[in-house]
């Protein structure tokens, strides 16, 4: 599995990964880390928000997740 950087985006730590499967397909999984919130270093963790063949499509879809995600709920 590749190592992704962490990127930063309105406020939150983004950590999009891919988690490869048995059957040959990738599980899109995303951590996202706000250090500047009421209670320090929030995290959400998101697993299997969706399955791809390859893995860069899969952390591609989990940072593009991440950006409607905080846009939304921020």
């Amino acid at each position: 599995m590749q190592k992704t950087p962490v990127q930063h985006y309105r406020g939150y730590a983004v950590r999009p990964s891919a988690h490869r499967l048995p059957d040959g397909y990738f599980s899109a999984n995303l951590l996202l880390t706000r250090s500047n919130a009421v209670v320090p270093d929030s995290q959400y963790r998101f697993y299997s928000l969706d399955y791809f063949s390859k893995e860069t499509d899969a952390i591609d879809y989990s940072r593009e997740w991440a950006q409607r995600w905080i846009d939304c709920n921020g």
